[in-house]
């Protein structure tokens, strides 16, 4: 147990002093001060078996792991990240108002403000706080008796999960979760989201009447709450973060996919296609289109938002910087191209390595 506890203990000293070296030469900071602060590191380490970020370090660290980040293609805003700084939170009634405070920075009446609130790391065991929703704002998906679901069919099972800790929606195809919070080794609690904080867009279409007569919408922000951030070998398992929507994200996958709201169908016959055949392309037409209408939407109501040529182009520039930098960028490919014409952005023809760098974010369990 010693002998183990001693290994862990300096593997984490190491993975620390990675990255004090690697944050503290990206801010500019003198060879000496560099060297003190990981003393002072290792110091802690060996006492107390931890060590705890300083409140820039921790900021540094959280746009390093966006930076890091091989799925995402809107690396060159890293640095505008707004990091919010709630370690010092006890209790899930605690992470709620933070979360609520963080929701209202962000969406910012739609002008959005990436951002990442920042909770208390995980022990030595691996247990730290949690939030249980992928996302902050998702919406229900409930099943039927015969196998269907209505609203999102991907929040099926924490839609059952919060009816049976006494949640019950309106029974739309657009009810927003509840957050189930859990701080603290405490039991997970369930929190009704406020409606003022969820600024949502009603989709039309400019060319089609009829697309808005569905009565579809989607939220405006983005809010990823169930990954785990690292820094430096500590573990924030709660640690929810935002930037704004790539258009496709909405259009392609979210309102497209056949396993979510499968709206290309309905899209088609809308726009009287002939969807008897494969090769009539009726599938890429109406994709198209409901990607023109979620942009069109979220323009229309001065909602922040990006089309994946631009994001593209956007992307093009990050990887000039980084080259400047004299850092290599990574990146997972099957992620960075668009889900519409991915042949028409530079990302297709490209190569990334896709070693995962720390800090970064990684996936954790969404719910137990």
């Amino acid at each position: 147990m010693k002998q183990r506890e001693t290994a862990r203990h300096q593997e984490l000293a190491e993975e620390a002093v990675r990255f004090i070296e690697s944050c503290y030469r990206e801010l500019g900071r003198a060879e000496r001060q560099t060297a003190a602060r990981a003393a002072e590191v290792r110091a802690s380490i060996a006492r107390t078996g931890t060590y705890a970020h300083t409140s820039e370090e921790l900021a540094h660290g959280a746009k390093m792991a966006w930076r890091n980040s091989n799925r995402c293609i809107g690396r060159l805003f890293w640095e505008t990240l707004h990091v919010i700084d709630e370690r010092g939170v006890a209790d899930s009634d605690g992470m709620a108002e933070a979360i609520c405070r963080h929701m209202a920075y962000a969406t910012n009446e739609g002008r959005v403000r990436p951002a990442i609130t920042i909770f208390a790391p995980a022990d030595a065991d691996g247990a730290g706080p949690r939030i249980w929703n992928a996302q902050l704002v998702r919406y229900a998906g409930y099943e039927r008796e015969d196998g269907t679901v209505l609203g999102d069919p991907v929040s099926a099972a924490l839609t059952k999960r919060c009816e049976a800790m006494g949640w019950r929606g309106a029974g739309t195809a657009f009810d927003v979760l509840p957050l189930i919070l859990q701080a603290g080794g405490g039991a997970p609690k369930l929190y009704e989201m406020p409606r003022e904080l969820v600024l949502e867009v009603p989709l039309r279409h400019p060319d089609f009447p009829a697309f808005g007569e569905l009565g579809l919408k989607w939220y405006a922000v983005p809010f990823v709450s169930n990954m785990r951030l690292e820094i430096g070998g500590l573990s924030y398992t709660a640690a929810p973060f935002n930037g704004w929507y790539m258009g496709t994200e909405i259009g392609a996958r979210n309102l497209a996919d056949g396993f979510r709201y499968n709206l290309l169908p309905r899209m088609a016959e809308l726009m009287g296609l002939d969807t008897r055949s494969e090769a009539t392309l009726w599938r890429d037409k109406a994709l198209v289109e409901l990607n023109a209408a979620v942009l069109h939407s979220y323009k229309e109501r001065g909602v922040s938002i990006v089309d994946h040529h631009t994001a593209a182009k956007q992307f093009a520039r990050f990887e000039e910087q980084e080259a400047q930098k004299g850092r290599d960028v990574t990146g997972r490919w099957s992620w960075l191209i668009p889900p519409l014409s991915p042949a028409t952005t530079h990302v297709f023809h490209g190569r990334y390595d896709a070693t995962e760098r720390t800090p970064n974010y990684f996936a954790q369990d969404e719910w137990v």
